[in-house]
């Protein structure tokens, strides 16, 4: 929900604290292996009365995507969870804040059926082919959600939770109180099935709550079904504290089946073709790439009923200004992104509010900037999974955007040292050698970011938008 209110200078859009809006509902993600050229006339196939397998063939045969086996046998996964489903139906949490703070009570797991974990290289089919499933699935208590959107989601519930527990004064003994139990009681009470899109591990403080997070889901009942371009032994691979992250990946095997698509080919730059009108490559002339970026951003304009103006989000107490916005579009540069300490619920907020987003003066980025490289590559994702329109003008052509030459100042920076001196590290320990210094984590996403940035440029991927305005 957004209210808004205005200041002499600029809109001030108050974003509702706690806000869990992380997908525009009803959109559907692009399908990645759909031809360059359709073959197929009228509206694409209904999932409607469809099981995964049939709606597979019935969409290969009116020639919405290419033949992939490797996308069949992932398909037949899903059916055999599909049909485990039919039958199946969790019992609802009871409600109830009295519940949440019983303590000394066991309860029993429930018995549910395993769901599936894919995973594979950028671009193959993972989230087209999970996206079917859903929709196949006739659940009233079903939720699709990109895996950073959840986590951010999980974190407000857990201020509001923690913010609603009353401490006994007149005791002065240990009051012990976890969280994480109440949380997932709410997540079943509104979701017994979990889509996620994108499961990824990066953050510290998801990696520490993961384990107990997922083990009560579980026990509730919850079928969980992801793609992830991690297979499950190497989620947080090299991340801080990893020992007390990894029995996490013992869970999720006991309750999900592991099934990989890796066809080699990604479909999201196969299917790209002619010069993009919506990636201006700076090298090639940076006063034509920023005289086209100006004649866009015109364009665009005449279609808001808006003039152009700054516009200002107070989010969790926090202002973030843009300079140059016009209705639901902005205007911004990559410093305004991603120069400023901004995280993943900050970026959905800017996809609920703004349908395109162009964004000026991307550098080719490199290990030495590795903040700003982390969120760019949640700007991205975030962006593309709702289904937000890009345009971008940067230093390099995207498939150079992103250098993994280490530079060789890069371990004796200001900043590599003061976070090694916060989180008391030596240069000598094993911490010391994990992804959040040495950016082994951002070369991996990268190849994602590269991919979705090929995809975001198509003409299929803007008219998205327009047809589920």
């Amino acid at each position: 929900m957004l209210f808004l209110t205005k200041v002499p200078s600029s809109f001030c859009v108050l974003l509702k604290r706690g806000c869990s809006c992380p997908v525009i509902h009803g959109v559907r993600p692009y399908s990645p292996n759909a031809p360059a050229t359709a073959t197929s006339t009228g509206s694409p196939v209904s999932a409607v009365g469809k099981t995964p397998v049939e709606l597979l063939k019935e969409k290969l045969n009116h020639g919405e995507i290419q033949p992939d086996p490797h996308q069949v046998r992932v398909t037949e996964a899903l059916q055999v969870v599909y049909d485990s489903i039919k039958t199946y139906s969790p019992p609802k949490p009871s409600t109830g804040i009295g519940k949440w703070f019983s303590f000394g009570r066991a309860e029993k797991a429930v018995a549910a059926p395993k769901g599936l974990y894919i995973y594979g290289s950028v671009g193959g089919g993972k989230t087209m082919l999970m996206d079917m499933f859903y929709d196949c699935c006739a659940i009233d208590r079903k939720r699709r959600v990109h895996f950073n959107s959840f986590m951010t989601d999980v974190h407000a519930k857990i201020h509001d939770i923690k913010s609603k527990h009353v401490r006994d004064a007149s005791n002065s003994k240990p009051q012990p109180f976890d969280p994480i139990k109440p949380v997932a009681e709410l997540i079943t009470q509104d979701s017994w099935m979990i889509c996620f899109d994108e499961f990824q591990v990066t953050d510290i403080a998801d990696a520490m709550i993961l384990k107990r997070l997922f083990t009560y889901l579980f026990n509730n009942g919850v079928i969980v079904v992801a793609t992830s371009n991690r297979a499950p032994d190497d989620l947080y691979k090299n991340g801080l504290q990893r020992s007390n992250f990894v029995p996490f990946i013992g869970v999720l095997k006991n309750h999900c089946n592991i099934v990989t698509l890796d066809s080699g080919v990604d479909y999201r730059t196969a299917a790209l073709k002619g010069e993009s009108k919506h990636y201006f490559d700076k090298s090639q002339g940076a006063s034509d790439a920023n005289a086209s970026m100006d004649k866009l951003f015109k364009v665009l304009c005449s279609q808001e009923n808006d003039m152009i103006r700054p516009k200002t989000f107070t989010h969790f107490g926090r202002n973030i200004t843009f300079a140059k916005t016009c209705g639901q579009v902005l205007d911004s540069t990559f410093d305004e992104l991603c120069d400023k300490p901004l995280g993943a619920s900050d970026f959905l907020q800017i996809a609920q509010f703004f349908h395109t987003v162009l964004i000026r003066d991307i550098p080719q980025l490199n290990l030495k900037l590795k903040s700003q490289t982390r969120r760019f590559i949640t700007l991205i994702d975030t962006l593309y999974d709702s289904r937000v329109r890009l345009v971008v003008s940067a230093d390099v052509p995207y498939k150079y955007l992103f250098s993994n030459e280490a530079p060789d100042d890069m371990h004796t920076s200001d900043e590599h040292r003061m976070l090694m001196d916060d989180l008391k590290i030596t240069k000598d320990s094993t911490d010391a050698s994990s992804n959040i210094f040495t950016g082994e984590e951002e070369v991996f996403a990268f190849e994602r970011t590269v991919s979705r940035l090929a995809e975001m440029q198509s003409a299929e991927y803007w008219t998205l938008w327009e047809k589920h305005r």
